[in-house]
């Protein structure tokens, strides 16, 4: 039985301005399982439908058709056992500012019938470094020590899927740290995890298999091991202190100083190297390095066809 099974998940919203205008299709006919156990990443561009899916996951907003199953359990029908499996941490900051993060988890685990867990309530605020703000008022922890706070609340009644919506999203290189660390420890204890991020790096290195969204459809669905050799070439990888012309700049991708080339064998990594020394610039810390997932992402997001044919499977079970 999947952890999560979305059945031709499709969300729609009435348009906001006025009747005529067409209605918002957030998801399009989404359909794919993750297996128990599984470290799976949802990615996509912003608008995509990530967010549209993971409320109708969580049960705060309604599917236009087709269904979410958590272990057997619709999200719908069901949704007092669905919830119970489920540790959802949202991308806002949503706390109660009147209570202690202690007092925080005490109150979440009742939500769920479960008293007496201090065990585990300490185990928590110890491997999220919030032991010294166990008894700390929420108005007075800093934004990363509150998102701390959201990923202990999620955890706190030990759900089977953990669901992690952009859970670093402006945080600190710690918390990253400390935070990867711990949810890798309970996913090889057997908790499935879902989680969606802009961090592409955090992606690769954690992510098992990977989804990307594109206007509300699945556009490729593979290991992530498999996405990484479809990609389409190595990358050409320089610095330069002006601005490229704009043949080259159109073939580019480019980050401040830093200009990425495709290059599929030698005789292209030359060819660019004459063009920019024709072009009167000079490349500093020049390499080569393999595609890495956001080459992958940016090929797929720009309608690219990855060369694995299961890397574009759309819908895989």
């Amino acid at each position: 039985m999947p952890a999560i099974s979305f059945q031709s998940v499709s969300k729609t919203y009435p348009s906001a301005r006025i009747q005529t205008d067409p209605a918002v299709r957030a998801l399009d006919d989404v359909s794919f399982d993750i297996q128990p156990g599984e470290f799976f990443g949802l990615l996509g561009p912003n608008g995509a439908g990530k967010t549209s899916l993971i409320s109708i996951l969580a049960g705060l907003s309604r599917a236009s058709a087709g269904r979410i199953l958590v272990h057997g359990s619709d999200v719908l029908s069901d949704y007092a056992n669905a919830r119970r499996k489920l540790g959802v941490v949202p991308q806002e900051l949503v706390f109660d500012p009147f209570f202690s993060v202690r007092e925080t988890l005490r109150i979440q685990s009742g939500y769920f019938g479960i008293k007496r867990n201090d065990a585990w309530i300490d185990e928590l605020l110890d491997s999220l470094g919030l032991a010294d703000k166990a008894n700390a008022n929420m108005r007075q922890l800093s934004g990363g020590m509150k998102r701390r706070v959201l990923v202990a609340q999620a955890l706190v009644h030990k759900p089977q899927v953990i669901v992690l919506d952009e859970p670093t999203a402006g945080v600190d290189v710690e918390l990253r740290q400390t935070l990867w660390q711990f949810i890798a420890k309970l996913n090889k204890q057997g908790s499935t995890v879902l989680l969606t991020t802009h961090y592409l790096e955090e992606a690769e290195a954690l992510c098992s298999r990977i989804a990307m969204l594109k206007r509300g459809r699945v556009v490729a669905l593979a290991q992530t091991s498999e996405l990484l050799k479809a990609a389409s070439s190595n990358v050409l990888r320089f610095k330069v202190d002006s601005e490229l012309p704009s043949h080259l700049a159109a073939q580019a991708r480019i980050t401040g100083r830093i200009v990425q080339f495709p290059a599929n064998n030698a005789h292209e990594i030359e060819q660019y190297l004459v063009a920019i020394r024709q072009a009167g610039l000079v490349a500093e810390d020049v390499e080569i390095r393999k595609a890495d997932l956001e080459d992958v992402f940016l090929d797929v997001m720009n309608g690219k066809t990855v060369e694995q044919p299961q890397a574009l499977a759309g819908v895989a079970k």
